[in-house]
């Protein structure tokens, strides 16, 4: 099956799609033969990604949305039903980290944040994509975790206390709409060149890269083709499953 076909005739929200992995995904889903539905706070963003995708042959929809408010969500699944008439595919992507630091020495403020953006989203998203996949007779949900919701990360504990509750949520989820025929995953990227990495030094990116047994850091574009296939049919017989995206970093990387 072609990359063209895992996606045709079907409408997917993707959050988190004014940069990064989130652009790329939008992009990818569109190639797909998928109606895109983009989210993220930042419009002017959103808005000329859309705009790409369209003059390509695709259909887009942009929707400002903050991934936090109810009420912002509950709005861009409605119009996403409204514009394209049905959802079946979401990547719950929006999320954000915050400075490294010993636990004891993070401010309340910054852990609240850490879960309101990696975590609110998430539920949020769920809560009103499902019922519209249901209305439809199902669909495919892909939540963004990270390696840090699989092990602990040193600096970084309410980021990671925020993706291990990801993890939780998708693996309760599949359970709750599985014979729904809703399928729920979650994707755990280990280090990815996006824009912020990419303005660091390139010894400190060799650095990183160092610990990853495949020997690079990984690209924005190798994870939106993971979120592709698991919201493609392609993965039909997936749910409830974390796959890790991380050079196999996790299995044990080299000198760590």
């Amino acid at each position: 099956m072609t990359e063209r076909r895992l996606l045709e005739g079907k409408v997917a929200i993707v959050t988190g799609a004014s940069r990064s992995i989130g652009a790329a995904s939008a992009r990818a889903f569109a190639d797909a033969g998928a109606a895109v539905v983009l989210a993220a706070r930042t419009a002017p963003a959103i808005a000329e990604i859309a705009e790409e995708i369209n003059r390509s042959g695709g259909r887009t929809l942009a929707v400002p949305t903050d991934m936090t408010d109810p009420r912002s969500v509950q709005r861009l699944v409605e119009e996403n039903v409204t514009t394209f008439g049905r959802l079946d595919v979401a990547f719950n992507n929006a999320g954000s980290g915050h400075m490294p630091r010993p636990l004891a020495e993070i401010s309340f403020e910054d852990f609240e944040s850490s879960f309101k953006a990696n975590i609110y989203g998430v539920f949020l998203g769920m809560k009103y994509e499902i019922p519209a996949m249901l209305a439809t007779g199902g669909g495919a949900i892909v939540n963004m975790s990270s390696t840090a919701g699989l092990q602990g990360a040193p600096g970084m504990g309410p980021y990671a206390a925020a993706k291990h509750g990801v993890v939780a949520l998708t693996k309760t989820a599949a359970i709750d709409y599985g014979k729904r025929n809703i399928r729920v995953n979650a994707l755990a990227p280990g280090p990815i060149v996006n824009e912020q990495m990419s303005n660091l030094p390139d010894e400190t990116l060799q650095g990183i890269a160092r610990f990853v047994p495949l020997g690079r850091l990984g690209r924005t574009d190798e994870v939106a083709r993971a979120a592709l296939w698991l919201c493609s049919d392609e993965s039909s017989f997936i749910t409830g499953a974390v796959l890790s995206i991380d050079g196999g970093r996790l299995a044990g990387a080299p000198g760590g």
